[in-house]
């Protein structure tokens, strides 16, 4: 099958109609609708609904539209191979994880920490949970680092690494003047976590639910930057993993909370796509060179022995 059929049909599955596909191809309208009329002819299915200048992908064109991604990265690594270029590993990440972690790891990987075998070009997306799971559902990523949220990924999958949660606030706050800071005297003061599917949220679900049970959330609409910039300023406690926050907390612009009760510290994830052809060996590395950059080794040592 002609890629250039597939190429246009993802185009319209990402830009919503087939003239603002045409447009991001560098293509006619007229010919962009060839090559979809094509596609459909070839496979005997009905990809696309069109409705004036949109277009909407049809049950069999949502079912196409995985395979067809797979297929066109496929076509772009083995252009990349026969141009003896780099391979490239298209790598996502929660933005909790970018933040402090995920340069360490991508400077040793781009400096060969791993041999002549870590030459790779990276992209990376930093994004939250929703739109990382959507982007690597739909071939769009190779590889993606997130905070364990409690459900079982399918495919290639591990634990590289474990971090802290801390429950923060500004030096300003109530909070910050106790010793210990007990469920009850949360129950006061606004929890603050970002859009559903962040990390924070996730974190007040697995680990904090319990404790909080009753307390006041307020969904902040927005990034990470943006809750840290409101706690900071006073406007309620957040519970984070200590990563996102560290910069905050050395300087002082931030402070930890002691809880009466501890928490678990919780689990990084890494889960890659298989059959990533010259990428394969830089992505083994990095996953390596994640689980030697673990926050908290004793975590993982103590449960690779138990």
């Amino acid at each position: 099958m002609d890629t250039r059929y597939l190429r246009a049909f993802v185009a319209v599955a990402d830009h919503g109609g087939i003239s603002a596909a045409a447009q991001r191809l560098g293509y006619a309208q007229s010919s962009v609708s060839a090559q979809l009329k094509r596609l459909e002819a070839d496979l005997g299915a009905t990809v696309l609904v069109r409705a004036g200048t949109g277009a909407t992908l049809t049950e069999a064109g949502t079912r196409l539209l995985p395979h067809a991604r797979e297929a066109l990265e496929l076509e772009e690594r083995m252009r990349r191979a026969t141009r003896g270029d780099r391979p490239r590993l298209r790598i996502g990440a929660q933005e909790s994880l970018a933040h402090v972690w995920m340069p360490d790891l991508l400077v040793a990987l781009e400096y060969g920490a791993g041999g002549s075998a870590s030459s790779v070009d990276v992209e990376l997306t930093v994004a939250n949970r929703s739109r990382l799971e959507r982007a690597f559902g739909a071939g769009e990523l190779d590889l993606v680092f997130q905070y364990d949220n409690g459900v079982r990924a399918l495919g290639p999958h591990a634990v590289v690494g474990h971090d802290r949660t801390v429950l923060v606030a500004a030096p300003t706050h109530p909070l910050a003047q106790q010793d210990v800071v007990t469920p009850e005297q949360l129950l006061a003061y606004d929890f603050l976590v970002a859009e559903a599917g962040c990390t924070s949220e996730m974190l007040v679900d697995q680990f904090g639910r319990d404790l909080l049970a009753g307390a006041q959330l307020a969904m902040i609409q927005g990034s990470l930057s943006a809750l840290l910039r409101l706690t900071g300023h006073g406007h309620g406690v957040s519970l984070l993993p200590e990563l996102a926050v560290a910069r905050e907390l050395t300087e002082g612009e931030l402070v930890e909370l002691r809880l009466a009760e501890r928490l678990r510290p919780v689990s990084i994830v890494a889960q890659w796509r298989p059959r990533l052809g010259l990428a394969e060996p830089p992505l083994r590395i990095l996953l390596d060179l994640a689980r030697r950059a673990d926050p908290l080794p004793e975590v993982s040592k103590a449960a690779r022995a138990s």
